[in-house]
């Protein structure tokens, strides 16, 4: 009788090799890839699951959130600003004229909300190439959405 791992081993094998690519450009359908998601505080709490493995069709953070959001669509409402005023939060100290070192963002609609970060492997998408970050099989996305609390 084989062990768990080599029974694991035997499917993923069987798998596999029923997925032969097709040899025409045009039934080729885009590779899927599998990452490990980590949620922290709100997002955590509305998805009821710290780390979790999801496989998608594609290999772009934009697919990866696409397929995430039409399986979990409160979590776009969550995380995704709709303006500008939904992704900055106002400070109490004035903004300098011009400010130092080199500022960019991701286009509108693909900002998050004030506070609520996404993160592929470690780095803020924004400091990648934003939604178009390319993922690869086992790396890690954060979705964090810290709880806030004043005095």
């Amino acid at each position: 009788m084989p062990t768990t791992s080599e029974a694991v081993s035997e499917s993923r094998s069987a798998a596999e090799s029923k997925r032969e690519p097709e040899s025409t450009g045009a039934s080729e359908t885009a590779a899927e890839t599998t990452v490990t998601v980590r949620c922290t505080g709100h997002v955590r709490t509305e998805l009821g699951e710290y780390e979790f493995e999801y496989t998608f069709e594609g290999d772009t953070l934009r697919a990866f959130l696409d397929e995430l959001f039409a399986d979990y669509p409160e979590l776009q409402d969550m995380l995704i600003a709709e303006s500008e005023s939904e992704a900055t939060h106002s400070g109490w100290a004035p903004t300098p004229e011009e400010l130092p070192g080199t500022w960019s963002k991701n286009p509108a609609g693909e900002q998050t909300i004030a506070y609520a970060r996404i993160l592929v492997n470690g780095h803020f998408n924004e400091n990648e190439k934003g939604f178009d970050t390319e993922l690869e099989e086992g790396d890690r996305v954060a979705l964090v959405y810290p709880f806030m609390f004043c005095c």
